[in-house]
């Protein structure tokens, strides 16, 4: 989508940090829309409202600008989140940075997941979320196949419930953090030893 630079107002001066800021949120909602591969330069350029040329001025190609979008969209969630335990807390703390920031969520989550190019980004979440997720069942399930099964499961139920919640408009947050845990709960039961 380019927008005809005749119809455009011109861009007022900005700091270099706020124009970056203003950059990193128009990629985030452009990438968001249509992914990586379908949203070019010109795309982020039309939604920030500024020429390619400005872009080009803060970031050296489209994936230099992904890069720094899905690093600000990870420090945004390790701000609100943590990066350390499972706490009561946590599946709301989620739910909070997933409702504070979707289009960021989505990208890390959604998009960058089909990204080979940036797969090292997910990789390490899930990493730290699956190491979290084992240190949270040690002493409940017994090391092994069940518990490798249920650090490796309850992370991807918890991320793909978070997605689906901001899909279906973000209904009664505390209500979905109770039911995802319930969720948790019966990934932990089946995993136990009979």
């Amino acid at each position: 989508m380019t927008v005809d630079r005749e119809t455009r107002a011109p861009a007022r001066r900005l700091p270099r940090a706020e124009r970056r800021e203003q950059i990193l949120g128009a990629a985030t909602r452009a990438f968001a829309r249509a992914g990586y591969a379908s949203t070019g330069l010109d795309d982020v350029a039309a939604e920030a409202g500024i020429t390619h040329v400005i872009v080009y001025r803060h970031f050296a190609s489209k994936s230099d600008l992904y890069r720094a979008v899905l690093d600000r969209a990870c420090l945004r969630l390790a701000d609100t989140v943590g990066t350390g335990e499972y706490g009561d807390d946590a599946i709301a703390t989620l739910l909070r940075a997933a409702a504070a920031d979707p289009d960021g969520f989505r990208l890390l989550f959604r998009h960058a997941t089909r990204e080979p190019e940036f797969a090292d980004v997910i990789d390490q979440i899930r990493t730290g979320a699956t190491q979290i997720a084992d240190r949270h069942l040690t002493g409940e399930i017994p090391t092994g196949p069940w518990r490798d099964w249920a650090t490796s499961l309850i992370p991807t139920l918890v991320l793909e419930a978070v997605m689906a919640w901001l899909d279906a408009g973000q209904p009664d947050p505390d209500q979905a953090a109770q039911r995802i845990s319930g969720a948790i709960n019966a990934i932990t039961a089946a995993a136990k030893p009979f």
